[in-house]
């Protein structure tokens, strides 16, 4: 450590649940002018001015006199939020080109594997069935619903109208997307889950959105489109469904099939009923996973940037929680 890196700010790495070391070598190649500290040591160094984290223990960053700035190593941040102690420093979202072409191509596989029938052609194969007796809808006969429009909505739209898929969007605040028909607020909810046959779920998780995708949602999702009863995709966080109503709108055929990358309890305990459940596809939390390589350098220019006296861009607003 010199004390270059102290004036310049001391970093705090607090990834729980993930290796430390990646993320240090990243950190040391994009800062070489920056010492980093892991928990437990340093809880209450003043020359710590940046906690770069994901899942911190609660608790942790409040204790640190001069921190400036939290950053998150994730696009959503309600893990942030679950410490309640939280000091009143602004926190920045990862916002990185990778993060979100890979939620991007996520979509589009889920969205393309039902459209073209893949759940019903591997069951065909398991039982060594060969029958081609399955109408398969064009692309411009479906309509893709995207709940959440921000940086992955968007881009995730944009992708999906290239394959030729009509898409519809809802979220909080009207936005305008192009080649999206849009609806916003409570008051556009019910046309948003009449207009759409796929629909796909990248929303924060905040006290609006906890368990948003309810049995009361899936009876108000149009069930006369090519597909039959609709189809959902949720890559965004466990917390937004309700996992009793998903299992029985998929028995009672309000849903015909899921996609989940997400779960209310990660990783999925064994006793789930998803794991052997035939209309689900189940992923372990792997969408759009965190590379350290994509996310430390735009991390520490903001850092640089911050010290230049210029704004913090992808600011988190702590009163709707994304």
């Amino acid at each position: 450590m010199t004390d270059k890196s102290i004036d310049k700010g001391r970093i705090l790495l607090a990834p729980t649940g993930w290796s430390t070391e990646l993320w240090i070598d990243e950190l040391a190649k994009a800062a070489p002018d920056r010492a980093v500290t892991l928990e437990p040591e340093g809880e209450t160094d003043p020359s710590i001015h940046y906690a770069v984290v994901w899942k911190q223990r609660k608790g942790l960053l409040s204790k640190l006199p001069n921190l400036k700035v939290i950053f998150s190593l994730g696009a959503g941040v309600d893990h942030v939020f679950s410490d309640t102690s939280l000091p009143d420093v602004p926190i920045v979202r990862v916002v990185s080109p990778d993060l979100t072409t890979r939620m991007s191509e996520y979509v589009v596989w889920q969205v393309l594997d039902h459209h073209r029938l893949g759940p019903h052609y591997r069951a065909q194969q398991a039982d060594r069935i060969w029958l081609e007796d399955k109408d398969q809808a064009a692309a411009a006969d479906i309509t893709v619903g995207i709940m959440g429009l921000g940086e992955l909505g968007s881009d995730a739209a944009a992708k999906l109208q290239v394959m030729g898929f009509k898409v519809s969007g809802w979220s909080r605040t009207q936005k305008q997307v192009e080649g999206v028909a849009c609806h916003a607020g409570p008051e556009g909810l019910d046309a948003f889950l009449a207009s759409a046959d796929i629909f796909v779920v990248l929303l924060p998780l905040t006290p609006d959105t906890s368990e948003i995708l309810n049995r009361d949602v899936f009876s108000k999702m149009t069930k006369r489109g090519p597909l039959g009863a609709p189809v959902l995709i949720n890559a965004g966080r466990g917390g937004l469904q309700n996992e009793t109503d998903i299992l029985s709108a998929l028995d009672e055929g309000l849903l015909s099939a899921v996609s989940l990358d997400v779960f209310q309890q990660e990783p999925l305990p064994p006793e789930s009923l998803f794991w052997a459940h035939p209309k689900v596809t189940l992923t372990p939390h792997a969408a759009a996973s965190s590379v350290a390589s994509s996310l430390i350098v735009p991390i520490v220019r903001q850092m640089d940037a911050y010290e230049r006296g210029e704004p913090l861009v992808n600011l988190v607003d702590r009163k709707t929680g994304y």
